[in-house]
């Protein structure tokens, strides 16, 4: 929807007839003459060209899920290594040093990183299915059976 400011300007473009003129070397006022919308070969032939995009975002304005990466996962990891190791240090004993917080933490981390790819995998096959589904359902064939 458009908003305020939007619709004043449209109804404002409506209102006032423009005339776009050139005055010649005589002096005087030549209409425009409007260009074809149709695009010449040349660019029909650029525009087909190009590769056609997909949709990312799903019809409905659900959520893109993206096939899982070791990038991503990493990253994520590295997002709660801090909160890891913070927790390990305050439950740790009184009497253990720093390293006992530290040891277990790197441990827990390099075990996060596979069991997050995991779960980002299965997410991911999970879309994938339900998305083949709506698109079966959609052009009116069976879904496959596998």
């Amino acid at each position: 929807m458009a908003t305020k400011r939007q619709r004043r300007r449209r109804e404002k473009g409506r209102r006032h007839d423009y005339e776009f003129v050139y005055v010649d070397d005589s002096g005087e006022e030549v209409e425009v003459e409007e260009p074809d919308e149709k695009p010449t070969p040349k660019q029909a032939k650029a525009e087909a060209s190009k590769p056609q995009q997909q949709k990312k975002a799903d019809p409905r304005g659900g959520r893109v899920v993206e096939p899982p990466t070791w990038n991503r996962v990493a990253k994520r990891a590295l997002i709660f290594a801090p909160f890891i190791v913070l927790f390990l240090y305050v439950v740790k004993p009184k009497d253990s040093s720093v390293g006992a917080a530290l040891w277990p933490a790197a441990v827990m981390i390099v075990l996060l990183i596979p069991f997050m790819y995991l779960v980002d995998s299965m997410a991911y096959k999970a879309h994938r299915k339900r998305a083949d589904k709506r698109t079966d359902k959609r052009s009116g064939s069976k879904p496959k059976a596998k």
